[in-house]
């Protein structure tokens, strides 16, 4: 091959949410582009992230409802058997066929798709693995994260969420270590499943960043749901039993033994370092690639976008901010870019939560005693005639004297569908008197939202 390097307008280095819609969108524009991305389409959440953990949660509250569906008159106890294998045969075709699907639209918008590793050798300057020399004016970093294992004796014994997917079976005995978003939500899930979970956690209470709270509901319901707590868990060593089980030791002495599987769920980092070849591009202390509000990192022609800068890693956010950087490069809209304020999110716990806005520790921290919060706890209707039933609690949190809306925060069912609605009258910029004149839908849940008093 020459020395000469092929030209586009826009180089993409990652095939994630991200990578997607940054290319396409720029391709929209009339932008010459190439997405550079060795592994399958998708990225982390097509392939072993939001879509088959969400297929898995769909799997786990169906557990759940039928567990509960003789209190509502139905006898299905003795006909009922779970095919694990059956239900991840069909994940896995689902995952294939999104992977299929995204790579057909790319194609079909006059994408180049190249499916190789990417080195970046200098300012607009891509090599690929085949040893491909590409060059641009503008080249995007889209190329995420990767699970973290702990520096800790025998770490190579546990998993992470990647080889999650893979199981061919669900463990007996799990522990997971980690008290973040996948650590709640995998927990939640094997337990409803039938497995035996441990759940440990560094601090007091899981997801220390949401509001107090959606964490203390959460420990109430995983307490309540059989599961085994372990809060300020420091993990020590992890070792293996001739018989093959695996046991875990904490550095306070404590130990949990007799496990299948030790799933390490202790957050996501980057990797850029080891790909980025070009000198002075700016990293973070935790190697996260750094940028502006504009998605510019500190060299020209270079942006990054997604879980690569370690901001707000949620793909609608790394969908929006891509597809805005493209409008901006090629689209003519020179002022585009992502607002990172009150971006909603949900935990696919049992039962999800949801959040918008600021906690109200974090509204304290800003505004002082001009806080005013309203809160509810509540049992759903829907539990009024089963035997077990699950918390639901709610809250407003508002800045005086307007009682502008800035935070809100729901545990229960059907807190992940409610908070889309409530997290754009937040952003408008609602009242508490706006909800106070909202007509309740009864009986719901959401309605709880527009009448606190």
């Amino acid at each position: 091959m020459s020395g000469e390097h092929e030209s586009f307008d826009y180089l993409v280095i990652g095939g994630g949410s991200a990578g997607l819609s940054g290319a396409k969108q720029a391709r929209l524009h009339g932008a010459h582009v190439a997405l550079i991305e060795p592994n399958p389409i998708g990225g982390t959440c097509v392939n072993r992230g939001c879509v088959p953990k969400k297929i898995l949660w769909n799997a786990a509250e169906l557990a759940t409802r039928l567990s509960e569906c003789p209190d509502y008159g139905f006898d299905v106890q003795r006909s009922i058997q779970f095919d694990y294998e059956k239900l991840r045969k069909s994940s896995n075709a689902y995952v294939a066929s999104l992977r299929d699907l995204h790579a057909s639209r790319l194609k079909q918008a006059g994408v180049e798709i190249i499916t190789e590793w990417a080195t970046l050798v200098g300012p607009g300057l891509v090599e690929t693995s085949s040893g491909r020399k590409l060059r641009a004016p503008h080249v995007l970093l889209a190329s995420g994260t990767r699970p973290q294992v702990p520096a800790v004796e025998g770490a190579q014994l546990g998993i992470t969420s990647d080889d999650w997917f893979q199981l061919p079976e669900l463990p007996k005995r799990l522990l997971i270590v980690g008290g973040g978003y996948v650590g709640v939500e995998l927990a939640g899930i094997a337990q409803a499943l039938g497995c035996k979970v441990t759940f440990a956690y560094r601090g007091n209470l899981p997801l220390p960043r949401f509001d107090v709270m959606l964490g203390e509901c959460l420990l109430e319901q995983m307490r309540n749901a059989g599961l085994e707590l372990l809060e300020t868990f420091d993990t020590k060593r992890v070792t293996r039993s001739n018989g093959g089980m695996l046991s875990v030791e904490a550095n306070d002495g404590r130990q949990v033994a007799n496990l299948d599987v030790v799933l390490w769920a202790i957050g996501r980092i980057s990797d850029a370092r080891t790909w980025v070849k070009t000198e002075g591009l700016a990293f973070d202390p935790n190697g996260f690639v750094c940028v502006d509000e504009f998605q510019r990192t500190n060299l020209a022609g270079l942006y990054a976008v997604g879980d690569i800068t370690g901001k707000a890693c949620l793909t609608p956010v790394a969908v929006a901010a891509a597809s805005r950087l493209s409008d901006r490069l090629f689209g003519g809209k020179p002022e585009a870019k992502l607002d990172y304020d009150d971006i909603p999110t949900v935990v696919f716990s049992h039962p999800p939560m949801g959040t918008v806005g600021l906690s109200e520790k974090q509204a304290r921290h800003r505004y002082g005693d001009r806080i005013r919060c309203y809160v509810k706890r509540f049992t759903n209707l829907y539990f009024s005639v089963t035997r077990h039933a699950q918390v639901t609690a709610m809250k407003l949190v508002t800045l005086l004297p307007d009682e502008r809306i800035i935070g809100i925060h729901a545990f229960g069912m059907g807190a992940d569908e409610l908070m889309q609605g409530f997290a754009v009258a937040l952003r408008m910029g609602a009242r508490k008197a706006d909800f106070d004149r909202t007509v309740a839908i009864h009986p719901t849940a959401a309605e709880e939202f527009v009448t606190m008093r």
